[in-house]
């Protein structure tokens, strides 16, 4: 319980955690910036890390002067990339191996099946449209490695989709979050974009009770 009060303590203060790591660590919080968006989109048991909020907020804290959105952006869509293609290899190689293990526990099998609806829908477009999701963005490139997608198609997905993605909301948080009305109800923001970003898969959970209800 402890872990998870920390967790959304985390979360939904990122700016001052945020804040207090590049005060600490300097140059080296962008190694750790790299980490978390690698882990979030390349590994299928770390769904949990903070995405879009993250993004935000650093793009705030580049437009405050305490980052350096030209490094900040190529290393973070560098490492968007080398994460989704982490995962689809993974996928491809040990995808199925690793969910016929009689031990498996750690990737939800519920994940699995969204993502696998959510690409019957959208196709090879899911790798763009994913990258905006929570929890889907990190299983859609492990779905693709699975299901074979041809690579040259997926790294053009993959590259559009994680261009996107980090541009947009680094580019919102540089431009926006230091709007005094925003930057002083910052926490409040950061609800609102993890709301925002978990609505599809709410509205999707809606739908799919309805059905069974029917």
């Amino acid at each position: 319980m402890e872990i998870f009060t920390a967790f959304i303590d985390i979360v939904l203060h990122l700016d001052a955690h945020l804040l207090a790591l590049v005060e600490e660590y300097g140059m080296w919080v962008y190694a750790i910036l790299f980490a978390i968006i690698f882990a979030e989109t390349g590994l299928v048991i770390a769904p949990f890390l903070p995405g879009d909020s993250l993004l935000f907020v650093i793009g705030a804290l580049c437009g405050m002067g305490s980052l350096e959105l030209q490094v900040a952006m190529p290393l973070l869509i560098l490492a968007a990339f080398m994460g989704d293609n982490t995962n689809y290899w993974v996928g491809r190689l040990l995808g199925l191996r690793l969910l016929n293990h009689p031990n498996q526990r750690l990737i939800k099998h519920e994940h699995l099946e969204k993502t696998r609806q959510f690409y019957a829908k959208h196709g090879g477009k899911t790798i763009i449209f994913a990258r905006f999701l929570p929890i889907i963005r990190t299983f859609a490139p492990f779905v693709a490695g699975i299901g074979v997608m041809n690579y040259r198609l997926y790294m053009v997905f993959s590259i559009l989709g994680g261009v996107a993605w980090i541009g947009s909301l680094t580019l919102a948080g540089y431009f926006f979050g230091n709007i005094p009305v925003i930057k002083d109800n910052l926490t409040l923001m950061i609800i609102v974009i993890v709301f925002v970003s978990f609505v599809p898969a709410i509205l999707e959970f809606i739908k799919h009770r309805r059905q069974q209800a029917q």
